[in-house]
């Protein structure tokens, strides 16, 4: 089976590079650490007497941020120690203005081909290794089981369209899923997947969702709020300010939130909107629809001065969305209005106690928002037009509002703790 994925690897990566390359170039950043990505990694030597090391996958922002309380919780025991790695290059910058101080070393996955996957292997010598959510590397797979390295999935997710492609194909899925000595699925929908398509039970540990351990701090004063309202050049005119989030919106959900955000200033709400795209490198579609309309706005990476009683801020940077997410009144989350699929967390806005939306295709986080919505915190909408109509309502509705938050505050202290859970039993494997 390797050695058929590794016959078809090259002609793929060929086929897809000219997407790859633009997206680099769209991107930026690429360039650091390149030669990474062909096994050129740092040479690291072999590992101390009595301590481990644990080469820890995590594909982009969004996992490199999950990951820091299971690296704190591997960590507390003294003879650990983790090579982290990442794919994006958001990531990468993201992990080394993180981790630098923390970890041993930070570098870029290699292209999962036989020779670059090697050699990487030889200059990191792990004792183990942990990737994360949907990652089911092959070549990185087999290298584990070859040199008898054990191979762990940390917050493991089965997606609808993944699950239809492995069920297509179950007896490739199912040799990858035996590779891993443990496994420790986000939710429990994850769980029932991964045992359809054929993971041993005694391999698959459910200790929940580690992005609910993510620091997000203390929700800020009412005082503090005012304070970063105004920064962001949402300063009060006559009466209080009502703030619309766009959490990680993709394409044409910017759109949908320029018509509420209209609809609420037409019933005399002083309606302000903060968007922060998914990926900073679509800001010029962005920019074109804000252009297009009346209303004041800003684009944050311009680090131009902000003006005063603006109604827009395009916040298209990286790394800055919790914190941002301290000034919303209602959040909604991106990815998740058709025709895009998938959704983007929730976990965040909820864990702030902000008030959140969400469109119906949230398929990567089903049980989570599932979850967040029986339990009050949330509400689903189908459609634009339906996203304007709740959207208003809630405007208009501060108690719904309030119920709403502290709904998710609990819900999210309920759910916390599932890093420390797995890192116990990741220590204990070892």
């Amino acid at each position: 089976m390797i050695w058929f994925y590794r016959l078809f690897y090259l002609p793929g990566l060929l086929i897809a590079l000219p997407y790859y390359i633009l997206r680099m170039w769209r991107r930026g950043g690429y360039a650091k650490s390149f030669q990474h990505r062909f096994g050129r990694f740092h040479r690291l030597g072999p590992v101390t007497a009595g301590k481990k090391r644990i080469w820890l996958q995590a594909v982009s922002v969004g996992e490199v941020l999950a990951i820091g309380p299971l690296i704190d919780a591997l960590q507390k025991d003294q003879n650990i120690e983790i090579v982290l790695t990442t794919t994006t290059s958001t990531g990468y910058s993201e992990a080394r203005k993180r981790y630098v101080e923390t970890v041993k070393s930070i570098g870029i996955f290699p292209l999962d081909f036989w020779l670059f996957s090697r050699t990487t292997w030889s200059r990191i010598q792990p004792n183990a290794v942990i990737l994360t959510e949907s990652e089911l590397w092959p070549e990185h797979l087999h290298q584990a089981r070859k040199r008898k390295i054990p191979a762990h999935l940390v917050n493991a997710r089965i997606s609808d369209t993944s699950f239809k492609r492995y069920q297509q194909v179950p007896t490739l899925a199912r040799r990858l899923i035996k590779k891993f000595r443990g496994i420790y699925p986000a939710s429990e929908l994850d769980h029932a997947r991964l045992l359809q398509l054929g993971c041993p039970e005694e391999r698959i540990h459910s200790n929940g969702n580690i992005k609910f351990d993510v620091a997000i701090g203390e929700r800020c004063t009412e005082e503090a709020r005012n304070a970063l309202r105004e920064d962001l050049g949402f300063r009060a005119r006559d009466k209080k300010v009502f703030i619309l989030l766009g959490s990680s919106t993709w394409a044409g959900e910017e759109s949908a939130l320029l018509e509420a955000q209209r609809a609420v200033i037409a019933v005399g709400i002083d309606c302000r909107l903060l968007l922060v795209p998914r990926h900073v490198e679509r800001a010029p579609d962005v920019l074109k629809l804000l252009k297009a309309q009346e209303l004041p706005w800003y684009q944050r990476s311009t680090g131009d001065t902000v003006p005063e009683n603006l109604a827009i801020h395009l916040a298209d940077t990286t790394g800055e969305l919790a914190h941002l997410s301290q000034i919303a009144d209602l959040a909604f989350i991106g990815k998740s209005l058709a025709p895009n699929e998938g959704g983007q967390t929730p976990i965040e806005a909820a864990g702030l106690g902000v008030p959140v939306l969400m469109g119906s295709n949230m398929n990567n986080f089903k049980d989570v928002a599932k979850s967040l919505t029986h339990a009050g915190a949330a509400m689903t909408v189908d459609h634009a037009d339906e996203l304007r109509t709740e959207v208003l309502k809630l405007a208009k509705d501060q108690s719904s509002r309030i119920n709403m938050q502290k709904a998710g505050l609990e819900w999210h202290k309920r759910n916390s703790g599932s890093s420390q859970r797995i890192a116990e039993q990741i220590l204990e494997s070892l």
